[in-house]
């Protein structure tokens, strides 16, 4: 069978507990990538990976290598984009999945929004997260890995 990845945009995610029990549920493995060190389970499923002190260290050592069958969690918009576009299912952690269909607008509204804040203008930041948001990404997540499985199952069969 086809392998799922997930790849965990992990500086700030705020799931990456609930991305482990998820992961060891299905069998499925998961790369935490940040820019240095980061703890993780000590589980055969997770790998860490350090991926330097670059700006974009991390998110380039994703989009390098997410794809077809592979799963990104990350917020961050413009690493989605990247990620989609490869092909890559991809998850924010609030439980909101970007998709081609999304991506192009999410992507506008983001770059507005940065163009408004070096402007002077006062835009405010994301909303808090709430308890809702790590129950709707629980939901996505799982939903997700099912359908990828199923896909694979059907190439396969």
């Amino acid at each position: 069978m086809t392998s799922i990845r997930i790849y965990v945009d992990a500086d700030a995610c705020p799931v990456k507990d609930e991305i482990y029990r998820v992961a060891v549920r299905h069998s499925v493995p998961v790369i935490v990538v940040a820019g240095t060190y980061i703890r993780v389970p000590d589980d055969s499923l997770i790998q860490r990976i350090a991926a330097g002190p670059g700006m974009d260290a991390a998110d380039d050592w994703i989009a390098e290598r997410a794809g077809k069958n592979d799963i990104v969690i990350t917020a961050d918009i413009p690493l989605a984009s990247r990620c989609v576009k490869a092909g890559a299912s991809v998850i924010a952690p609030n439980g909101k999945p970007f998709t081609e269909q999304s991506i192009g607008m999410t992507l506008a509204v983001r770059n507005l929004m940065t163009d408004l804040r070096a402007s002077g203008e006062v835009t405010g930041g994301p909303r808090s997260f709430q308890p809702r948001d790590r129950s709707a990404f629980l939901s996505e997540l799982d939903k997700t890995i099912r359908r990828i499985q199923r896909t694979c199952a059907t190439q396969q069969g």
